[in-house]
């Protein structure tokens, strides 16, 4: 196998993880079998645990690893499956090598960072490369360099650059600022990134440059003096209008001839006629949607972040391009709106009802999916914004006042929405990390319904992170009043999706799966097409 180490420099939030997939995309598309595989810094087991505010929307797998943004990236780039093995944590690798000494497997030793630690990153990395069969290995590392929490994630770099000579490649991705009253890209952030990465003992073979536009040719003079590299290993990213413009900005360079003549492998021309016309759908869009998305993880101090709902944004992003519109996308925070009321919703063309948990800006979410009902605006509700589309229909139009979620009101008389029976005796534990219903499961679609139209199929499965369900008890009483429950899993007979009949509501659907995480750009989410087409008129 050959590895390519992919680390970042001077910042985060760069783009590290789509230039990491860009380049796997670019590998694959020239015929050879890619395992990503990402490294991240912090102590948790997984991403499932942590405030989307902090680190961004926890990306959900098909086998329900609870996993960083990047993992998201990468199997919208290579269109395939990612899980568990393609995803670690320090956390984990400090568990394994603690757990290991605990059962003697050690024999005594002394164990230690180096080389027990090293060794079990190094361990993965071999792993996922075999257990895909893979040609090439991309290694993701998280955070930048010069931190010291993950020291040992570039260690393992080098022992491994020193073990597989002519087999292991390094890629720096850097920040390359451009200040306001220079008007000029500066260099010396990268060159010091660069110097922390020679103190570690690694050379990168590339520099790929973040900036806002393109590197000029002193820029790569500049970098290839400072940073002991040629001017044509000096490759640029500029910002886009697009991430899915990246492959084809890096191809125009020819990023992986280099990479695949530096590892000593065939080079082959990457077919990549399909994403050319991804590409041209993405610039050609005219005509414009406004979607009003009511959630309540959109601000961190005075600042609004994109990365709560990164996966759900894709997704709309990826039907926009199918159906030929360009999805303008409004936040209105929930507690905002229980303050001021449902008029500041507005008229958007559609309405959006995401993922959350617990009480707060609950009752503004309610209130945004009584607004879609009542005014006739497509909505889609997406888990707990399909709980809550429920208790809005239970209070308004069953006439229950009290009807609310256990997980919000425990003591509520019509509890429609409760605590899932395998998950009581989590809770009781506070056992939170991984222990919900996660990852993908089978549901039947019932016949001559919304669902059924937009999966054209009985069978279909979607990925699930959540406790609360449905409270079956409740079922007859709904279905009176024209509520359709037009899904239902397999497994344990609970409801999947809800939806209200074409004579009521134009679109009015809500799942309790994660349609967003298995949305790709060349393959959209049929329930994300439907949405949109429905927007769109």
């Amino acid at each position: 196998m050959k590895y390519i180490f992919v680390s970042g420099g001077v910042i985060s939030g760069i783009g590290k993880g789509t230039t990491a997939a860009s380049i796997a995309f670019l590998l694959k598309s020239a015929g050879y079998k890619i395992a990503p595989i990402k490294f991240e810094n912090y102590l948790n087991l997984d991403a499932g645990t942590i405030n989307p505010i902090e680190h961004g929307d926890p990306f959900l797998c098909e086998d329900g690893t609870e996993a960083d943004m990047d993992i998201g990236t990468y199997e919208k780039f290579l269109d395939e499956n990612m899980g568990k093995d393609n995803f670690v944590t320090m956390g984990q690798i400090y568990q394994t090598v603690i757990d290991r000494e605990r059962r003697f497997e050690y024999n005594g030793e002394d164990v230690e960072a180096i080389p027990h630690l090293t060794n079990e990153i190094i361990d993965r990395i071999n792993h996922v490369g075999k257990l895909k069969k893979a040609d090439i290995v991309i290694i993701e590392l998280g955070g930048t360099a010069g931190e010291y929490q993950n020291v040992f994630y570039y260690e393992a770099s080098r022992i491994m650059t020193l073990q597989n000579p002519g087999d292991v490649l390094h890629i720096h991705v850097s920040y390359v600022p451009t200040p306001a009253h220079l008007g000029e890209p500066k260099t010396k952030p990268t060159q010091l990134s660069v110097r922390t990465l020679n103190s570690l003992g690694i050379q990168p073979d590339f520099v790929i440059t973040r900036s806002e536009k393109y590197l000029d040719q002193r820029r790569r003079e500049r970098f290839a003096l400072f940073c002991n590299m040629k001017p044509e290993d000096i490759i640029s990213n500029p910002d886009l209008k697009s991430v899915y413009e990246i492959p084809l900005v890096l191809h125009s360079q020819g990023i992986e001839e280099k990479i695949l003549k530096k590892l000593g492998l065939k080079v082959r021309k990457p077919d990549l006629r399909a994403w050319e016309k991804l590409v041209e759908k993405i610039n050609s869009k005219n005509k414009a949607v406004e979607i009003a998305i009511v959630g309540k993880y959109f601000g961190t101090g005075d600042y609004q972040l994109r990365d709560s709902y990164a996966a759900l944004l894709d997704a709309l992003d990826h039907a926009g391009f199918a159906v030929g519109v360009s999805v303008n996308t409004r936040w209105i925070d929930a507690e905002k709106l229980e303050k001021e009321g449902p008029e500041i919703i507005g008229k958007p063309n559609g309405l959006i009802v995401p993922i959350g948990w617990g009480q707060r800006g609950a009752e503004g979410m309610i209130t945004a999916a009584s607004y879609a009902r009542e005014r006739k605006i497509p909505y889609l509700g997406l888990c707990y914004g399909m709980q809550l589309s429920v208790i809005a229909f239970a209070r308004d139009i069953i006439g229950w006042k009290d009807a609310d979620t256990t997980e919000n009101n425990p003591k509520t008389r019509h509890p429609v929405i409760h605590l899932m029976p395998k998950q009581k005796k989590f809770m009781a534990k506070r056992a939170y990390g991984g222990t919900m219903r996660l990852g993908s499961w089978d549901a039947m679609v019932k016949k001559e319904t919304k669902a059924y139209e937009i999966y054209k199929k009985e069978l279909t499965s979607e990925r699930h992170r959540h406790r609360y369900e449905f409270n079956n008890q409740y079922l007859a009483d709904f279905e009176k009043k024209g509520m359709i429950f037009s899904a239902r899993s397999i497994d344990e007979n609970l409801v999947e999706i809800i939806e209200l009949p074409a004579k009521t509501h134009p679109f009015y659907i809500a799942t309790q799966g994660h349609p967003e995480y298995k949305s790709r750009p060349l393959k959209p989410h049929p329930i994300f097409l439907a949405f949109l087409e429905a927007v769109s008129k």
